[in-house]
């Protein structure tokens, strides 16, 4: 495409709509019908020039004035509802959708982290010396790791276990300002810890303890985590490689993606909070448990496929509606 003749065919169409926005509040019937006819040719230009040019000025221009003269058209703001709804419908779900790979990767690396050194800690006593005491580690398996799920109110240990896994997922999401490179070491330490622990407890004959105590809240706590940790990792390597798109374009977009992810990530380790609270030291037997742990696990993530397919099928991105395409600038 040749930008400025593109520019020199239609620059009054975009200066005519813009001085109609302006003009919105006092528009005459026919000048209301003319706004809402240009409103849909300047929507075609921005999608035309999106498509066939790099020109991050041209798209951000119009990509403001089609979201104010669409503000005109169909009023300035959407109802609360219906933000709540696409949120949690399309842009979360696209988000994590979009973010499959690493979060697949996160958890495969996780996952091996944990059974190597699970294995070396069951496997070697020296290294359990290593760590502490035979009298420690026998009040550990046989009395602290099931009393710490039972000793306290359901509410305020609920409220306890969110607060610390949201710290977990928001260091993950707060460290993609630094390209991400923070995030495999906060993993490997949650890894490292739980792989000490397990070993510890299959060791000594306490893995029918370990997994009916952790897999009714761990499977979609540690969901979120990677996810959290996904997102985190995928923004920095926006900064890194950006494509053939401009690189303020993507990091923009990524950003606000997120930001959505950690609000959504928010309500989801909300959910494991409290499973942890009440399921886990619940006296409901332990294949019961479980299933409402995995359970819980497989509603959120054919939540996730599905909308975030759908999202996707419709052209989202997990980006706001009309969300400028570059960052601002002063």
């Amino acid at each position: 495409m040749d930008v400025d003749a593109f520019v020199l065919a239609h620059q009054d169409t975009w200066k005519r709509l813009e001085e109609l926005v302006k003009r919105r509040r006092r528009l005459s019937g026919a000048e209301v019908d003319e706004l809402v006819e240009l409103y849909q040719r300047v929507s075609t230009h921005l999608s035309m020039v999106r498509s066939a040019s790099s020109d991050s000025v041209l798209v951000g221009r119009l990509s403001s004035l089609v979201a104010r003269a669409r503000a005109a058209v169909t009023g300035a703001h959407a109802p609360m509802w219906h933000e709540f709804a696409r949120f949690w419908t399309v842009s979360f779900p696209v988000v994590a959708y979009r973010a499959w790979r690493w979060w697949l990767a996160t958890a495969v690396v996780f996952f091996a982290v944990v059974v190597i050194i699970g294995i070396w800690v069951a496997g070697s006593h020296e290294v359990q010396s290593a760590l502490s005491t035979p009298e420690e580690i026998e009040h550990l398996v046989n009395h602290d790791f099931a009393s710490y799920y039972s000793d306290n109110p359901a509410g305020s240990f609920a409220l306890r276990v969110w607060v610390n896994n949201s710290w977990v997922a928001a260091q993950c999401i707060a460290y993609s300002i630094l390209l991400g490179i923070p995030i495999p070491w906060v993993l490997f330490q949650n890894a490292a810890n739980l792989g000490v622990t397990g070993g510890l407890m299959v060791d000594a004959g306490k893995a029918d303890v370990l997994f009916g105590l952790l897999i009714p809240h761990g499977l979609l706590e540690l969901t979120a985590v990677f996810l959290a940790g996904a997102v985190g990792m995928r923004l920095g390597w926006t900064v890194i490689s950006p494509g053939d798109r401009p690189r303020g374009q993507v990091l923009a977009e990524q950003g606000r993606a997120v930001i959505a992810a950690a609000v959504g990530l928010a309500g989801v380790l909300l959910v494991s909070g409290l499973l942890e609270a009440l399921v886990t030291p619940s006296p409901l037997p332990t294949f019961l448990r479980i299933g409402v742990g995995v359970a819980a696990e497989v509603a959120f993530l054919s939540y996730v496929v599905h909308f975030g397919r759908k999202a996707i099928r419709a052209g989202e991105t997990g980006d706001t509606e009309d969300a400028p395409d570059v960052v601002p600038t002063g």
